[in-house]
């Protein structure tokens, strides 16, 4: 892969996190300017989370017909869009705004892993932690930002729609620098790819431990601020905290894969990761108040790395581009709409006043179902199409 096209991946991936991290620091004051309920901030939060779902398995469809090259762009012109429509002063705004940069964001991540696949199949882990890296390094900043940019700038519409500025850059950048060609179609009837997948165990596997690994972080970006600070932090240090918590992501996300190729396969990283999630979550909604900041720094570690070796397994579990797409339309779609029910949840429990020990318990819950899908989806074997153009799992011995 060029140098080139690389930095132009790693611009398009700092773009889809800063819609979703931005929010949460801002909640206290959207819920004050817009009176809405709990419950509705908590739907909120809730809505981009599940429009990634939704919107999610649109892109192997769109990039079929109009490659993947211009599928990226529609989806960053989309999210610019949105980021903008969302910094209205109506309430309607708002929720219009966040729904659309979740489907935009949806298309955008999905679309990503085909590319890393297509163009660097050997180093493909590898690739999927550097881009992972520019996620994680996105959010961190939409997180530590947003409070800072609301001060300066006025309001919280203002820090919110300042994000759209790069977004804005990342789709200038790819439609002039990134190659755009049309999808070479062949003749005759198209492979039925795709037959078979839902009945695949190891797709749902992969696609159930997204979705209870992406549940945790999105409670993470939605509600962490809240959660501390119905501990008795303040609001900008809830917020710096959630930006370290981000920022630390940033190395576990680049290093794991790495790591992970010391082993067999990727059951102990991904069951290390998980296990610090635990450790972080105790850390900062149980333990003593001087445990917040290793407890922050546990809780990125371990999301950074469960979330870089998640993505990773789309292109590792897949023997072509075509079934890395199809396979990541699959995982993201039903996963993102699953994991969408972490933050309604959260926000469910937090409105009929449920105890931060009750919280935490919920939370340890998921991470152990998280463990147990991990010991199943972390194991060495392939994903194919065989000549009837079934999906088919093969073993295979670790690189």
């Amino acid at each position: 892969m060029p140098l080139g096209l690389l930095l132009l991946m790693v611009l398009v991936a700092l773009n889809l996190r800063p819609a979703l991290a931005s929010l949460a620091p801002l909640l206290s004051r959207v819920q004050a300017d817009t009176g809405l309920s709990a419950a509705a901030i908590g739907g909120l939060t809730t809505l981009p989370v599940l429009c990634l779902g939704l919107f999610a398995p649109l892109a192997p469809w769109l990039s079929r017909r109009i490659g993947i090259e211009r599928t990226l762009s529609l989806a960053l012109l989309l999210l610019t869009l949105a980021l903008w429509l969302r910094a209205g002063e109506s309430s309607l705004r708002l929720f219009l705004g966040t729904a659309l940069a979740g489907a935009a964001i949806g298309i955008g991540g999905t679309v990503l892993p085909v590319l890393v696949k297509r163009d660097l199949p050997r180093g493909a882990d590898l690739m999927t932690g550097v881009y992972t890296m520019a996620l994680c390094l996105g959010g961190a900043l939409g997180a530590g930002l947003s409070i800072p940019l609301a001060n300066t700038l006025g309001s919280w519409q203002l820090s919110l729609a300042s994000w759209s500025a790069l977004a804005a850059l990342a789709l200038l950048c790819w439609r002039v620098f990134a190659p755009h060609p049309w999808p070479q179609v062949a003749p005759g009837p198209r492979a039925p790819v795709g037959v078979g997948l839902l009945r695949s165990p190891l797709a749902w596997q992969i696609t159930l431990l997204m979705a209870s690994q992406s549940a945790l972080a999105y409670i993470v970006f939605g509600w962490l601020p809240v959660l501390l600070q119905r501990r008795g932090l303040g609001e900008a240090e809830a917020g710096l905290l959630l930006g370290a918590s981000v920022f630390v992501q940033l190395f576990a996300a680049l290093a794991a894969p790495w790591l992970a190729r010391l082993g067999r396969d990727q059951r102990p990283a991904l069951v290390c990761a998980l296990t610090l999630v635990a450790v972080g979550f105790y850390c900062l909604l149980q333990g003593p108040a001087v445990l917040r900041w290793p407890g922050v720094v546990a809780l990125g570690l371990g999301q950074g790395a469960s979330f870089s070796l998640a993505l990773a397994l789309l292109v590792l579990r897949s023997a072509t581009p075509a079934v890395a797409g199809e396979l990541s339309g699959m995982t993201q779609g039903f996963g993102y709409c699953l994991a969408a029910l972490g933050p309604l949840a959260v926000g469910l429990l937090l409105q009929f006043e449920v105890s931060l020990t009750g919280i935490w318990l919920v939370l340890t819950a998921v991470v152990f179902l998280a463990i147990c899908l991990a010991m199943l989806a972390g194991r060495q074997c392939l994903l194919d199409v065989d000549a009837a153009g079934r999906f088919v799992t093969h073993s295979r011995v670790s690189h």
